[in-house]
């Protein structure tokens, strides 16, 4: 047909129509080899991974068949220096749009794109590099954190203390007065399970600026701190600057971005969360007279919790002073009689509900049992740590195509590529990088590599990729699910190395590349390291997008110098807004 009408030459039409298939099909061919090449290995979490190292080191490298993605040159503005504490997804200025039950306002909300800032957040006037870890700990700079509201409202305390141009972190709380490592010197008392690599992994909600998980750093517990955005305390931001892991987050109406059964231990001291309606004190007798109510009132709301515990398969397991310990049931027998009682509350959640499903996931009133197949989930059944690092967990079967083979496999290649990172980037397992992000992780192996250098690391894995977090909480590391097409949950400044593998490479489909760069040059602190590994298609766009940020890069050859595969290793530079005195 043309123009409506029947062509008057069908030999023409018909090897027109002959053409467009052979090309149709020519092209689908391409774009499959196309597929194929820039797949990253990543991906096929499949037995066949299991190929060893020493294969790729004797092969040959092949060169590129596909010229280079190219981008024109960019340069970002600078941002106002009044988003130098910006965090997109928690903004308090867009706070307003969002509704006030139970706090949702504060979860997070993300700007469309049109809302998006394409510009350099500018570090506060006077910012200096952090002090080193350990130093870190006890004390960081005060223009660093120049937050005046936590240093009057808190210091009583003892949370921090500004002396001259630092503040001083003497380890106290509003719980503990008498410092926090006799507060968990008490706790260990009442959980000898603390004491021996049983509990690894650990939450502390509402965590102040994080003293609860710098103790417990020196006891081999890893806990990731957890407080929301908020206008003045920036509870957050102090962990970080402290070297201290933490994440913004509230716990109110979504899931908090982590799989079921992460974590060993969770804590909460005076931490605001309503557990049963407004309360509850555990030490009532005592505390009831500085809350202005009554002591029934206070017993009446340890009660409910107490009953709300034992319906959710908890146990009273110590109780010493204002410390009380409840431990989560392993015994399959509770949660089977929650789901035959039809009028439990909180019932059992159905089978609709995925347990590790945690992105964006509503918060639903319903108890989430352990799964039937994984029968060596409990605390007490797992190996402890360090044991429990380099063995495979059992939820690894849960992985498309994953086994302790892979995992083995996929530990010794991470071995050999930070070796080779520690050589093309000297000051990685120094002092001088402490606060560490991988930002598309599979089973934590980078992470694993690390693990006896001075740092800890945040493992992130897309919620657009196979579900391995499991696996990484499991083996005693720590990670959460992030979209990178969105900001990260997190300050400004406060990471001293993020690494990537192939992340262009599995989401440039979706996410544009500049945003994900100036979200990287966002949590980056200056002085701060890049790592990319990534295909050569990619390499020329990313090195372009990062001469826009300011960051002094230069390209290096992987451990096996292959031609498909470069590696690019850059440097924040500190710059000071020229709105700005320093």
């Amino acid at each position: 047909m043309k123009n409506g009408k029947q062509s008057s030459q069908p030999e023409k039409g018909s090897s027109r129509i002959l053409s467009l298939t052979v090309l149709f099909i020519a092209l689908c061919g391409f774009s499959f080899y196309l597929g194929g090449m820039f797949c990253s290995e990543r991906v096929k979490i499949e037995a066949n991974d299991v190929t060893s190292a020493n294969t790729k080191a004797v092969a040959s490298p092949m060169k590129p068949t596909v010229s280079p993605l190219q981008i024109k040159s960019v340069s970002f503005p600078e941002c106002s220096s009044e988003l130098q504490d910006y965090t997109p997804c928690t903004d308090p200025k867009r706070w307003k749009r969002y509704g006030v039950h139970r706090l949702s306002f504060l979860e997070r909300h993300c700007p469309p794109v049109y809302e998006k800032n394409e510009c350099l957040i500018p570090p506060p006037d006077g910012y200096k590099p952090p002090i080193r870890w350990p130093k870190s700990r006890y004390q960081c700079w005060y223009k660093n954190v120049p937050y005046d509201w936590i240093n009057k409202q808190k210091s009583n305390q003892h949370w921090l203390k500004k002396e001259g141009d630092k503040f001083h972190f003497p380890g106290g709380g509003t719980m503990f007065p008498r410092g926090v490592s006799h507060y968990v010197d008490q706790m260990q008392d009442l959980i000898p399970e603390m004491k021996d690599g049983t509990v690894r992994t650990a939450i502390d909600t509402g965590c102040g600026v994080a003293s609860w998980g710098g103790d417990l750093l020196d006891r081999g517990i890893l806990t990731i701190s957890l407080a929301p955005r908020d206008n003045h305390e920036a509870q957050v931001q102090f962990a970080l600057e402290r070297g201290i892991p933490a994440i913004l987050g509230v716990i109110s109406t979504q899931r908090l971005p982590f799989p079921s059964n992460s974590f060993d231990m969770a804590h909460c001291s005076r931490c605001l969360i309503p557990w049963t309606e407004f309360g509850p004190p555990v030490n009532y007798n005592r505390r009831w007279r500085g809350w202005n109510t009554t002591m029934e009132d206070q017993k009446s709301d340890y009660n409910k919790l107490q009953s709300l515990l034992t319906s959710m398969c908890f146990k009273k397991y110590a109780q010493k002073d204002d410390i009380a310990v409840w431990q989560k049931l392993s015994d399959k027998s509770c949660y089977d009689k929650i789901a035959k009682n039809m009028e439990a509350y909180p019932p059992k959640c159905d089978d609709s509900i995925e347990p590790d499903s945690a992105w964006y996931t509503p918060l639903r009133p319903c108890v989430v049992a352990p799964t039937a197949k994984v029968k060596n989930s409990g605390l007490g059944s797992i190996p402890k740590w360090p044991e429990r690092l380099n063995v495979a967990p059992e939820r690894i079967s849960d992985v498309h195509g994953g086994s302790a083979s892979g995992l083995k496999h996929d530990d010794g290649k991470w071995k050999s590529r930070v070796k080779h990172y520690k050589n093309v980037l000297p000051a990685l397992g120094t002092d001088k990088i402490r606060n560490v992000m991988d930002m598309n992780t599979v089973y934590g192996g980078f992470a694993a590599a690390l693990v006896k250098d001075p740092v800890w690391v945040m493992n992130v894995v897309s919620s657009h990729s196979a579900n391995t977090l499991p696996v990484v909480f499991d083996r005693g590391l720590i990670g959460t699910y992030h979209d990178w097409c969105e900001a990260f949950s997190t300050y400004p400044r406060t990471y001293d190395l993020l690494h990537l593998d192939s992340l262009f490479t599995l989401e440039s489909h979706r996410c544009e590349m500049k945003y994900v760069l100036l979200e990287m040059d966002r949590i980056l602190r200056p002085g701060g390291y890049v790592i990319m590994r990534e295909s050569s298609y990619f390499m020329d766009a990313i090195t372009m997008l990062a001469k826009g940020t300011r960051w002094n890069c230069r390209r290096e050859e992987t451990e096996y110098a292959l031609e498909s595969e470069k590696i690019l290793v850059c440097q924040k530079k500190l710059w000071f807004s020229s709105n700005q005195t320093s």
